[in-house]
């Protein structure tokens, strides 16, 4: 198998751990085209890693609204506070973005780092700094080297150009072996319009907004409310349908930009029906990236979805899924091609939904293996394995109780995920 470095982010790259291109990896990569009023680049600034790209930037064209939706943890980091606080004034002109470092729990001097990005970088494009937006992502606890990272912000902006998608992608990595591109383009008042998105993320994935860290960019022109009334929507079945290991991070932001270039006709409300395939294909957008979260899942062999039909409501059906998209015993038995559908029973049993026992009905992609509070009549263990087995797969569960419906994706839990975390610092 293909070796890759941790955060690596090109031929030269020297970083620090070495760990396998995830099996799930996309084949080939999306090539992501120059987006009207966008520009990008990647530089190094030693923040954690030597010798590859840690610090990107994106300057965006005057008139550019955004919207970003953020991570629910009570312990957030700087740059989350920073961009809640500048997204009252809708409009963006940068976006700074760094590995190696999540400037989380780093208290008033973590505040004062991101401060001082926020300064240089609006020095460099020449805005206004609470028009500059920034996510980090790394170790949390250590103090942000932020003079590290406001040496190289004005080579870096002076470098910017329309068709460094895949540089700045790479620069924002951290235990991600490949980074995670997608792409569409939609109809909206008489224009054809671009989405290009990109994100990062590994480990510490259960969202609880977004995910670590996701930027989508558009050239559509759309208020920033309405922008914020579409991120809050997409991001329900796509980041917010993933996990890896159940945990939140303090970083995840996920920001929205529209530049508005493409002239479309106005757009006063997120229900206006000229919205229609922009909404649509946006969705896509978010989706396709967060599965390829999943798919980079630290240590992950596999990637399997779990669908729950059946339950008193949708509310009921999330957190059943959840529940056993979650469980370690769960994602083990995934990983060693065991057909183990007790583990998928105790999983719904734990929930704390309401579930009737002899109502339950299980399926291994598409074998039924459990129905009625027993083994399926028809059960057949090799062809049951033969769905676990598989590289992608789906966990099927009916309560047979209500209308409810969810569905999640997550991966497996192999040793890997323990030799990556157990040596994250080192």
């Amino acid at each position: 198998m293909t070796q890759h470095r941790k955060g690596r982010t090109s031929a030269t790259a020297q970083p620090t751990a070495i760990h396998p291109v995830s099996p799930l990896a996309p084949k080939r990569f999306v090539r992501l085209l120059p987006l009207d009023g966008v520009r990008l680049a990647a530089g190094e600034a030693g923040v954690r890693y030597k010798n590859r790209t840690d610090v990107m930037v994106a300057i965006f064209d005057p008139g550019t609204k955004v919207a970003g939706v953020f991570t629910k943890s009570k312990a957030a980091s700087a740059p989350v506070d920073w961009c809640k606080a500048a997204l009252s004034r809708g409009s963006a002109r940068a976006l700074v973005v760094n590995s190696g470092n999540a400037n989380a729990f780093t208290g008033k001097a973590g505040f004062k780092g991101a401060a001082e990005v926020a300064v240089a970088a609006a020095r460099a494009v020449g805005c206004d700094a609470d028009e500059v937006y920034m996510a980090s992502t790394g170790v949390i606890g250590e103090p942000l080297p932020a003079d590290r990272i406001t040496a190289v912000l004005k080579d870096v902006a002076a470098k910017c150009a329309p068709n460094r998608w895949r540089e700045a992608a790479e620069a924002i990595m951290t235990t991600d072996t490949y980074p995670k591109m997608a792409k569409a383009t939609a109809r909206l008042g008489g224009k054809t319009v671009q989405i290009n998105g990109f994100c990062k993320g590994s480990g510490m994935i259960m969202p609880d907004m977004g995910t670590m860290l996701a930027f989508v960019m558009t050239d559509a022109k759309l208020p920033a409310k309405v922008l914020q009334d579409l991120l809050a929507e997409g991001v329900k079945p796509s980041f917010n349908s993933i996990t890896v290991d159940s945990d939140t991070s303090t970083s995840d932001t996920l920001l929205l930009f529209a530049t508005g270039k493409a002239g479309n006709k106005p757009v006063r409300s997120a229900s206006d029906v000229k919205l229609r395939d922009f909404k649509k294909k946006l969705n896509e957008v978010l989706l396709d990236l967060a599965l390829q979260v999943v798919r980079d899942g630290e240590g992950a062999s596999k990637c399997f979805k779990v669908s729950v039909q059946g339950a008193e409501d949708d509310t009921a059906a999330k957190k059943i899924a959840l529940s056993i998209a979650n469980s370690p015993l769960v994602k083990t038995a995934m990983a060693g091609n065991d057909a183990n559908w007790g583990r998928v029973v105790a999983a719904v049993g734990k929930a704390g939904e309401k579930a009737d026992r002899d109502r339950l009905r299980i399926w291994f992609g598409k074998q039924l293996v459990a129905d009625k509070g027993e083994r399926a009549p028809k059960y057949d263990e090799e062809k049951a394995t033969k769905e676990v087995s598989k590289l992608e797969t789906e966990i099927r569960v009916d309560l047979r109780l209500g209308k409810g419906k969810a569905r999640v994706w997550t991966c497996d839990l192999t040793h890997g995920y323990i030799d990556i975390n157990g040596s994250y610092r080192s």
